[in-house]
């Protein structure tokens, strides 16, 4: 890697780090001779994590919906390594239901997906800053969140809420004067992982692996991006690139919302899609 805040030594935290896309990007960081902190609330998960990354890893209990709890992760890796170079804010759970669903499932969707995304900028970031030092926050956002589709809205909400917060923060990051430290959206597409498993126990041809989503988010940090946008095996940029203009113009052209999935614009989404 030839980012100055990826280099052997420096310091990676991951929340949501003990499976899936965080348990991958630790390992990934630690094979660069990172030192790597992570946070999960799981406990069985993180004592296979644990196991995985080995004892020079700080593994921590901790529920990112908790400021007090990210505080104290914040306290427990600068006693244990300093201040990091790194922090992915990458927790994340679904399952928070549609638009009128219930208030406890979007409060809890909402706590750990954006909530626990703030709390990792506003806690970890000035750290960072004040130490003066090269430093990536790297937000984990979704493809739901830009297109929107129905289903899940508290998940669309949260995770557009992420996107929001880190183009926000990208740009009060570069004004700050001699700033070293960036912000990088994260926007995985379908990857293996315990949030899309479901009842499915082998992987399917479409998904990438969290490893493969670890090696583009690393391969688009060198070269610069912001907006880490991953295909998957099934879906190409191209086609991304279509699904995300349409979305947008939806308001341009005063279509309905989520045209896409209205009866009446499925032909002309498909033309466009071809087109």
């Amino acid at each position: 890697m030839t980012h100055p805040a990826i280099a052997a030594g420096n310091v990676a935290v991951i929340t949501g780090g003990a499976s899936g896309i965080g348990l991958a990007a630790a390992r990934k960081f630690q094979s660069l001779g990172l030192k790597v902190a992570i946070a999960d609330w799981n406990e069985d998960a993180l004592d296979r994590a644990r196991a995985a990354l080995g004892p020079e890893a700080l593994v921590v209990k901790a529920d990112v919906s908790n400021r007090v709890d990210v505080e104290a992760l914040l306290d427990a890796v600068l006693d244990r390594f300093g201040t990091p170079n790194v922090v992915m804010n990458n927790a994340g759970i679904g399952n928070g239901g549609p638009a009128l669903g219930e208030l406890a499932s979007w409060q809890r969707v909402l706590g750990t997906n954006l909530f626990g995304v703030v709390n990792g900028v506003q806690v970890f970031g000035p750290a960072m800053i004040a130490a003066g030092k090269p430093g990536l926050i790297i937000n984990t956002g979704s493809k739901q969140g830009i297109t929107t589709p129905p289903g899940d809205t508290a998940y669309n909400v949260s995770k557009a809420g992420v996107k929001v917060l880190t183009e926000a923060l990208a740009h009060e990051l570069r004004n700050i004067a001699d700033g070293k430290v960036e912000a990088k959206l994260l926007i995985p597409g379908f990857v293996w992982t315990g949030l899309t498993t479901g009842e499915r126990a082998v992987k399917p041809d479409g998904a990438w692996t969290p490893e493969q989503t670890i090696d583009f988010m690393l391969a688009s940090i060198e070269r610069g991006d912001f907006y880490i946008l991953c295909p998957d095996n099934e879906v190409e940029r191209p086609t991304d690139e279509k699904r995300i203009l349409w979305a947008a113009g939806d308001i341009v052209e005063n279509r309905p919302p989520l045209s896409r999935w209205h009866k009446d614009y499925g032909d002309a989404f498909q033309a466009f899609l071809k087109g």
